[in-house]
């Protein structure tokens, strides 16, 4: 991006004034329910795929045929398949409901910024893809507390609207809660969307079911939502981390254990010893419970994480921390440990996605020295890396039927601003500890 114009939409940039936002709302919108689609037994539902590795994509689909191959045939070009890969298959059972055959199949190598056509099962119809870019400029979209309601066909296709390359969603994803067939109508919900991007997710509390007393609770979550946390060295589904177009994301699991002696705790930390911000400049982090909310909703719940997290994730500098659980947005100024930090982390709470336990309407008052802009309203955000060194972040409320931008703002990232290297000794110090 030019000189001239970088500096033109930085001039357009939201005052960071403490805002809170007087939007009415319009009413609620109840739950969508979906009309009975019998489709052969051997055909692919619920498609969608996420990044897992290098130039490698995982495709995922549940068939009702026990005996469907679990292949995905692919190429760059409509109906013509050059390449073939085989997956595996994992399904479960609760109460009366047993699920279809889930298959998750890696393909690749790819192509960078290519769109690739496939097909699933060796039959079905054909889906496509876009993988995203090797280096900048790279988008993300981000929404979470996505649920099945009007609001969330408002969010998706606003979504849809726009140019991303990538999908973010930090926890709560089908509010199925317990009711299994509710995953399958999600699953056919953001079929469009998931299986033309790739769906980074990680868990949120309505994914913890407890199905059959299982210790972890996250039965169906983990068979249906696949991330590449065996690539990143975590030994666990519900955290992990990627690299794409100099970006290291980190997904963190706000219910997996996550004191000083937890698995989750030693992963991250050997994980922030594999970042090389000179590869990858920019550092993001996605968890489910924020740390800083000045909602009255869910008060205090994230604080014995952020206090055992936080300064790791501090020295480390983090520049971004994305999460959800509150369903309202709220954007931060650059914070740590509870006060304004030029070399801190910008929180923004985004569980706003369109969940059918509506909003959370009620603030604290005043407003924190922290909180720069608070809105309860649905809508979605967008994350552009625009380079190495600026970010230009925007969220959309579509409380309207369409996608307003409601706040904005040009992000500076931290290797930039030389916290990075400043802070080099305190991570080497955290790092190492026993």
């Amino acid at each position: 991006m030019e000189l001239k114009l970088l500096l033109l939409l930085m001039s357009l940039t939201v005052a960071a004034t403490a805002t809170t936002a007087e939007y009415v709302r319009p009413p609620p919108r109840k739950t969508l329910h979906f009309p009975w689609d019998r489709k052969p037994s051997s055909q692919p539902q619920q498609v969608h795929i996420s990044l897992a590795g290098d130039k490698h994509i995982r495709v995922t689909w549940i068939t009702n045929a026990k005996s469907s191959p679990s292949i995905v045939e692919y190429g760059t070009s409509p109906g013509k398949y050059s390449s073939m890969a085989e997956g595996e298959t994992t399904s479960y059972s609760y109460l009366f409901y047993s699920s279809g055959k889930i298959h998750h199949t890696v393909i690749g190598p790819l192509e960078h910024d290519t769109v690739y056509f496939y097909r699933c099962g060796g039959g079905g119809p054909e889906f496509q893809f876009k993988t995203p870019p090797s280096q900048f400029p790279i988008t993300f979209a981000v929404a979470g507390d996505l649920g099945q309601t009007g609001w969330t066909k408002s969010t998706l296709d606003h979504i849809d609207l726009c140019k991303y390359d990538v999908h973010l969603l930090p926890g709560d994803l089908s509010y199925a809660d317990y009711i299994q067939n509710r995953w399958d109508t999600f699953g056919e919900l953001v079929q469009p969307l998931a299986s033309a991007r790739p769906w980074m997710v990680t868990e949120g509390n309505h994914e913890k079911e407890n199905i059959l007393l299982l210790e972890d609770g996250f039965e169906s979550y983990n068979a249906r939502w696949k991330m590449p946390f065996e690539e990143s060295g975590s030994n666990s589904n519900l955290y992990y981390s990627f690299e794409v177009a100099g970006v290291h994301t980190i997904m963190l699991g706000s219910y997996a254990y996550y004191d000083e002696y937890s698995d989750q705790y030693n992963w991250l930390k050997a994980d922030l010893l594999k970042v090389d911000r000179k590869r990858t400049p920019w550092l993001v982090v996605l968890f489910h419970v924020p740390w800083y909310n000045s909602n009255e909703a869910h008060q205090g719940e994230g604080d014995e994480m952020m206090a055992t997290m936080e300064p790791l994730l501090h020295a480390a500098g983090v520049d971004i921390m994305l999460a959800g659980h509150v369903h309202a947005y709220e954007r931060t100024k650059r914070v740590y440990n509870g006060k304004s930090d030029p070399c801190g982390a910008i929180h923004i709470t985004i569980g706003d996605g369109g969940n059918k336990e509506g909003l959370a309407q009620r603030y604290k008052n005043p407003q924190p020295e922290w909180s720069i802009f608070r809105e309860a309203s649905f809508g979605h955000g967008e994350l552009k890396m625009v380079n190495s060194t600026h970010a230009f972040w925007s969220w959309h409320r579509n409380d309207d039927d369409e996608p307003v931008r409601s706040d904005q703002v040009w992000i500076t990232s931290l290797v930039s601003s030389g916290c990075v290297a400043e802070k080099r000794p305190e991570l080497r110090k955290i790092l190492m500890a026993p």
